[in-house]
């Protein structure tokens, strides 16, 4: 559903005006809104958290530092959804029965598809890829190491499959190298979704902290209310 989503809402905004963008985000916000309807609170709380902190990112990257510049030069309303969609679609890969079986063999794959994409940057595609390798090797890095390696390596998937439908059609495109630096940079970077895990690992570790802080302001209001 959301490779449909992402090739089908990316399509028609390949002909949108800002006007019509918002229509297109608004749609997202609703089919992410029902996406987590069945879930539990701690996997809703990660969701909300990988779409505050990733769309604080593409504030800071594109807008700002200007790392990647969006069809008409803003931020689409569809974009800051779009990440809790991509967070759900990875998190629902790592769950399916195949990858529960075999998750160090899926790990893996994903780990060589990585280093065979970072290499290929390095000195097959049309751009030298410097940012795309070493984020590439980050992200290797953190599968290897990281405690949900599986949500990591599905979120991969996904964002693979973004970045190149995304840049292919003209809905973005990156710059030809880092912000401010002379570090080459692919179109897209082979390693970026390490960006994206960031904000998966950040969720991952606040969303029980936040919901921790949450439940305890509710029962200190309740108890101020009932001594009133």
């Amino acid at each position: 559903m959301v490779l449909c989503v992402i090739s089908g809402f990316l399509a028609l905004d390949h002909f949108a005006n800002a006007d019509e963008q918002l229509m297109l985000g608004a749609a997202t916000w609703l089919i992410l809104i029902a996406s987590c309807a069945p879930l539990g609170r701690e996997d809703r709380a990660r969701t909300v958290l990988v779409v505050l902190v990733a769309s604080c990112a593409e504030v800071l990257g594109s807008i700002v530092l200007g790392a990647y510049t969006y069809r008409l030069d803003n931020l689409p309303a569809f974009v800051p959804p779009g990440h809790g969609l991509v967070y759900l679609a990875g998190l629902r890969i790592s769950q399916s029965a195949s990858v529960r079986r075999h998750p160090r063999a899926f790990v893996l794959v994903v780990v060589a598809i990585i280093a065979a994409w970072g290499a290929a940057g390095l000195v097959l595609l049309g751009r030298t890829d410097a940012l795309g390798a070493i984020t590439g090797a980050l992200l290797i890095y953190v599968l290897l190491r990281g405690r949900t390696p599986t949500i990591y390596a599905g979120v991969f998937l996904v964002v693979a499959f973004l970045e190149i439908y995304g840049t292919s059609i003209g809905a973005w495109h990156w710059a030809a190298s880092a912000p401010d630096t002379r570090l080459p940079t692919g179109n897209p970077p082979s390693g970026i979704a390490g960006v994206y895990v960031l904000f998966d690992v950040a969720a991952i570790a606040l969303a029980p902290r936040v919901l921790a802080a949450l439940g305890r302001a509710r029962a200190l209001a309740e108890d101020r209310l009932a001594r009133t």
